[in-house]
């Protein structure tokens, strides 16, 4: 495993929206720059895949959400299901060998598709903080919602990461009366946020930064398949519009979004009117359990098959070439699918 510098060389404040925190941390260069992430990890469960990821000499490791299933307002319980996550001794030795950042989704903010409405949300935010080991000083720890952005240094260029809380402020869902969906979209000028105004104004001004080469986008949920009756940014079509709009405006350079949540793995591609390069939501969900059986969701962005296996995503960055190599990986490492997009 690759050594990284475990210490702050900046810390940017937007007073503008509040307390945040850009951390740059330098991880010196071999000339491999990788970074994984995934969800849905069920510590009652087989975690079969953290050798695995191991074996992929991560310098960067992604929470994606549903980091633990606790869905509980007991926090003793929640407490020690992550705890079993770190019992995990392949989960141990990656957590020492790379740098581990995350969000949460419904499972580890306490409620199966909670929103703003969730009485224990600031207590499963402390839970979630305490298990990624944030420091005491970190302006999550006296600010509502978990969003937060780390930049990474590899020397030929450098990887920023925005995660994304799409639990904290986010408004209700509409119910649907189709027996095989659980939610329908709102119409225009119905429903509410996704992000809340303090966030949607913290993510425009990060998204202002042109000093990294990539901006990886982390949210819990899909953004570009919309077509299934479940969680997603499409049940609110004019915030997942304005999200669009937002990353189009954006002097960020080369945004990818990452996600999670559907128990499947895939890579979506959209063509973004004035973004002059394709907008590609990669998913990677089901650390521990999936329904292999079931098809795939229905999605007319994806490109190639996906997988319904466990897996985990691989990003490998190339700053020379200006190109980012997307792999779906399982158990033993097979390789289920991989994409190449030059930026």
């Amino acid at each position: 495993m690759k050594a990284f510098i475990p210490f702050s060389l900046l810390i940017i404040t937007l007073s503008s929206c509040g307390p945040t925190k850009n951390t740059v941390q330098n991880i010196p260069s071999d000339g491999q720059h990788t970074i994984i992430f995934a969800s849905c990890n069920d510590p009652h469960r087989p975690m079969p895949l953290w050798d695995d990821i191991r074996n992929e000499n991560p310098d960067v490791f992604i929470w994606g959400g549903d980091n633990v299933y606790a869905d509980t307002d007991n926090m003793e319980k929640m407490e020690a299901d992550y705890d079993l996550v770190w019992a995990n001794a392949a989960y141990q030795k990656l957590a020492e060998e790379a740098i581990v950042i995350g969000t949460w989704d419904d499972h580890d903010y306490g409620k199966n598709d909670a929103g703003e409405e969730w009485e224990m949300k600031d207590e499963a935010q402390t839970e979630l903080l305490d298990f990624l080991k944030v420091s005491a000083n970190d302006p999550r720890r006296n600010r509502e919602g978990v969003y937060n952005t780390e930049t990474f240094n590899f020397g030929e260029g450098s990887v920023k990461v925005i995660l994304l809380d799409t639990r904290y402020f986010r408004s209700a869902l509409k119910l649907s009366d189709d027996p095989d969906r659980r939610y329908d979209a709102w119409e225009e000028g119905e429903g509410g946020t996704m992000l809340g105004q303090a966030q949607w104004k913290w993510l425009q001004e990060e998204l202002k930064d042109d000093s990294a080469d990539f901006t990886l986008l982390v949210s819990s949920i899909q953004v570009l398949a919309d077509q299934h009756g479940w969680e997603k940014w499409g049940n609110m079509p004019e915030e997942q519009a304005r999200l669009l709009d937002v990353i189009r405006k954006a002097q960020a350079n080369n945004i990818i979004i990452l996600s999670g949540d559907r128990h499947q793995a895939e890579v979506s591609v959209t063509t973004v009117p004035g973004l002059d390069y394709p907008l590609i939501d990669f998913t990677s969900s089901g650390l521990t359990h999936t329904w292999p059986e079931t098809p795939m969701d229905e999605n007319v962005h994806r490109v190639g098959e996906g997988t319904k296996q466990l897996n985990y995503g691989v990003l490998h960055f190339d700053f020379n070439r200006n190109t980012v190599q997307f792999e779906i990986r399982g158990d033993k490492g097979v390789l289920y699918q991989t994409f190449t997009q030059k930026f």
